[in-house]
């Protein structure tokens, strides 16, 4: 899995160039749109990230902007990579889904709350979680989607681009028969093995915290390291998903988490506390 392969991130992190560099130039949106005779509702999405980027529109407006030299190479580079499909198109799925950021994030910190997250899921618990919902699927989506499920999980033991994951499960998840009596016992066992890798530290909230911080979801907050994109909350619920990207609420959310994280067993008791459910 390249590092190249997360467009939509790279579509931001490009808008979010390109406009600071009209803003730099003097330009506003409705000076700057037909000098590259765009639309300024077209230029405006671009800067949202909305659309796909040109290579020749950022040239052009690179030019306007009278950036060159390195930025410039660096500028058309990235829109050639916000430009590539994702690994996931392969799968189905689109640019806008939680695999386009998760697979540019550096580092994600996790609770779960139901179930155990899918970055540490067995294919056969991945399959039972997903035929549990009332979404209407194939039986080649349902297979595309367990397989991209799996494929993810290769980050965890990637030397090129590893992904550092913190996770709380809450043990209410450990305890659920998923897919039945073996399907569990296989995904505890899969616990076990990946709680020792070095970029999986893996805590359990037991059950005798009583009432915590994160009872009403769990969530997800990924970080995207050198990239300069500011770090996104996820929130996965019954009726859909919900993307939070403002200061406000991610800093929310890691306070949550911290505060889930100092109630939670240590890596060493939680592993003690699953070889325990496994019969180990």
């Amino acid at each position: 899995m390249t590092r190249h392969e997360g467009s939509m991130v790279r579509r931001r992190v490009l808008a979010r160039q390109l406009r600071l560099l009209r803003e730099e130039a003097g330009f506003t949106l409705e000076e700057a749109a037909p000098k590259l005779d765009f639309s300024v509702s077209k230029l405006s999405r671009i800067e949202n990230a909305q659309i796909l980027i040109d290579v020749h529109w950022v040239r052009g407006m690179l030019d306007l902007y009278d950036v060159g030299g390195d930025r410039w190479t660096e500028l058309v580079e990235l829109a050639r990579e916000a430009n590539q499909p994702g690994w996931w198109k392969a799968y189905g799925l689109g640019n806008n889904s939680y695999i386009a950021f998760e697979t540019e994030a550096r580092r994600v910190h996790i609770f779960s709350l139901g179930y155990v997250t899918g970055l540490l899921q067995t294919a056969d618990y991945a399959r039972a979680l997903m035929v549990a919902v009332p979404v209407r699927r194939t039986q080649e989506q349902l297979d595309n989607e367990v397989a991209a499920r799996v494929y993810r999980q290769q980050r965890l033991t990637s030397a090129d681009n590893p992904l550092q994951l913190v996770t709380v499960i809450d043990e209410s998840a450990l305890h659920r028969t998923v897919g039945g009596a073996e399907v569990r016992q296989a995904q505890l066992d899969h616990l076990i093995t990946l709680a020792g890798l070095d970029t999986v530290t893996l805590h359990v909230l037991p059950a005798s915290a009583g009432a915590h911080a994160g009872l009403a979801s769990g969530f997800t907050i990924l970080h995207f390291g050198d990239l300069g994109e500011p770090d996104m909350a996820y929130v996965e619920h019954s009726l859909g998903a919900l993307s939070l990207d403002k200061a406000g609420d991610v800093a929310r959310a890691r306070l949550t988490f911290e505060r889930l994280s100092s109630d939670a067993l240590d890596p060493a008791e939680s592993l003690v506390l699953i070889r325990r459910l496994a019969g180990r």
